[in-house]
């Protein structure tokens, strides 16, 4: 941030008795006071007017001590050289009264332009005090710098004097003569004039420049822009070879699911259940795997190979198969509509004929795959289900088979039964004994026991302990050991749960096998064609005013935007 310099005081107005002294310095010495020297370029800036103020100069009022500078003016047109000098001679005292002052260089740059606002044909400094002066106008007084603006209906247009040639070299303050303010010889052309014909130079020689910048920008654009767009243009408008298209649409629906339950449920009734085959299908029909497919049975590459098709849509005889399927993805378009759920496709040849078998080929293929598809996954899924039951049923099979060589180990159906048989009669047979001992203790307490009874009730009891004894060592072979009946029974009874667990899961098995087969056929997938493919009756391509278009749109960006990238490097390295 700058700021402007002050001055603490602008001028310094002399006091009446300071002139008197002043005047009276300068007549005993006799030698004009002149204002301090500047340089020739600041004096110039200062004391030289615009071109405006050269054209505009005519005097605004009388003058009470000269003749008007009207009549002046005329008198040095008509009375030539003798007027002239007589003026100069009548205006010489007062300019030299006034040069006595001592008025410094401000106050003098200050008048010269007052006088040029009111077009004073001044010739020095201390003219256009004299000038001013004689109409009335003080040119040092503050309160008048607002009354210097002169409507431009009354001011005229009087071609006001020169500088001299010289004037460069001249210091403050300098007087003029009226000889060297006279309109200069053919070969000496003011300074006025000098600088018209400098600007006319500048200005011609811009236009010139601004010609061949001009000439130079429609060459490159005409280079870059219009010749490639032209070209363009003329192939699409006399090379390149009608192609038509065939329009298809077909969807991938799924059947009636009426038992789906959760989430799927909810999912089953909109294009969102059918979206992964859908996606599926569009990217197989997209791929060399179909593009191979329809060449072998349709001929796509025969086609594509023939001569009258122009040489950038045709294919070489000898082209590779990625050649080809850079044809195929140029000529077979297909998208997918997430929303609704349709498969648009849409296939171009250079025959109608052969673009509808192609779309009808395509589509036949999608059918197909969405075929295989769903029965994969019916396959997948009822398989996994049917060897799952195979699996219960072996397994059932094991555990019955271990149930029966259990059985048959034992050499009894029901080891448990046995046991509670040997315990019922060991319980009987103890019963028994009691009551025979109880019995031979009564006959025992008789003084004449009868020898017979007493006898066979001993026998009895005998017999009856020996019974037991054998019982309890059956029940003991049968509770103890490996093959004891307690083991056995153990065995046999985690062989029958064993076989019962394995009964239900063949139940669950054979359920989980037809719920599998129902929603493996509800889940069936199959394509419905909404759209027919059709031959069309005019070509789809090429779009010539469009693509011609597009083209000059296309060269104009790449044009701005390599000349920007230019312009900016060029102004970076010169900076």
């Amino acid at each position: 941030m700058t700021t402007k310099p002050k001055a603490k005081r602008f001028r310094i107005r002399r006091s009446p008795s300071s002139f008197g002294e002043a005047e009276a310095r300068t007549s005993a010495t006799a030698r004009p006071v002149d204002p301090p020297r500047q340089s020739p370029a600041s004096f110039a800036a200062a004391t030289e007017p615009t071109g405006a103020e050269h054209q505009q100069a005519q005097p605004s009022g009388p003058s009470p001590a000269a003749p008007s500078q009207p009549a002046a003016a005329s008198a040095a047109q008509t009375s030539g050289d003798q007027a002239a000098s007589a003026a100069a001679g009548a205006g010489s005292t007062d300019i030299e009264e006034i040069k006595r002052e001592g008025l410094t260089g401000r106050q003098l740059r200050l008048a010269r332009r007052v006088a040029q606002k009111h077009d004073l044909p001044a010739t020095s400094d201390y003219d256009a005090v004299r000038q001013l002066r004689q109409i009335g106008i003080d040119p040092f007084k503050r309160s008048n710098m607002l009354e210097l603006v002169v409507p431009q209906s009354k001011q005229a247009s009087v071609p006001a004097p020169t500088s001299p040639s010289g004037a460069d070299a001249q210091t403050l303050p300098q007087t003029v003569s009226r000889e060297k303010a006279a309109p200069p010889a053919p070969g000496h052309l003011s300074p006025a004039e000098r600088r018209n014909r400098e600007i006319q130079s500048i200005q011609r020689d811009i236009a010139r420049r601004r010609r061949r910048k001009m000439a130079l920008l429609g060459a490159r654009v005409g280079a870059f822009v219009m010749i490639p767009t032209f070209v363009v243009g003329f192939y699409y408008y006399n090379v390149a070879t009608p192609m038509y298209s065939s329009h298809s649409e077909f969807l991938v629906l799924k059947a009636d699911s009426t038992g789906a339950s959760g989430f799927g449920g909810l999912l089953s009734g909109t294009q969102f259940a059918t979206s992964q085959d859908s996606i599926a299908v569009q990217a197989y029909l997209q791929s060399k795997e179909a593009m191979r497919r329809l060449d072998e049975e349709a001929g796509f590459r025969a086609h594509f190979t023939q001569d009258w098709i122009d040489p950038i849509q045709r294919l070489e005889p000898g082209a590779t198969n990625d050649d080809a399927y850079t044809i195929y993805e140029r000529n077979v378009k297909i998208g997918y509509d997430p929303t609704e759920g349709v498969v648009r496709m849409e296939v171009s040849a250079a025959e109608p004929e052969v673009a509808a078998e192609f779309s009808s080929r395509l589509i036949s293929y999608a059918q197909e795959k969405v075929n295989h598809l769903s029965e994969q996954k019916r396959d997948d899924q009822v398989g996994d289900a049917e060897r799952a039951l195979e699996l219960a049923e072996q397994q059932r099979r094991d555990a019955q088979a271990e149930l029966v060589r259990l059985q048959q180990q034992g050499a009894v159906l029901d080891p448990e039964g046995v046991i509670a048989s040997l315990r019922s009669q060991i319980n009987t047979f103890e019963l028994q004994l009691q009551q025979k001992k109880l019995e031979l203790a009564a006959l025992q307490d008789n003084l004449r026991p009868n020898a017979a009874k007493v006898e066979g009730t001993a026998a009895d009891v005998k017999r009856l302990e020996t019974l037991i004894d054998n019982l309890n060592k059956r029940m003991t072979d049968a509770s103890q050991g490996e093959n004891s009946l307690a083991s056995l029974s153990v065995k046999i009874q985690m062989a029958q749960a064993d076989l019962a667990t394995r009964d239900m899961m063949l139940q669950s098995a054979l359920q989980q096998v037809e719920q599998t087969r129902m929603e493996a056929n509800r889940q069936v997938r199959y394509l419905t064609t909404a759209v027919e493919p059709v031959p069309s009756d005019s070509p789809s391509s090429p779009r010539k005013f469009e693509n011609t278009i597009l083209a000059f749109l296309i060269f104009s960006g790449i044009y701005l935007m390599c000349a920007l990238t230019a312009s900016i490097l060029r102004e970076q390295v010169s900076s």
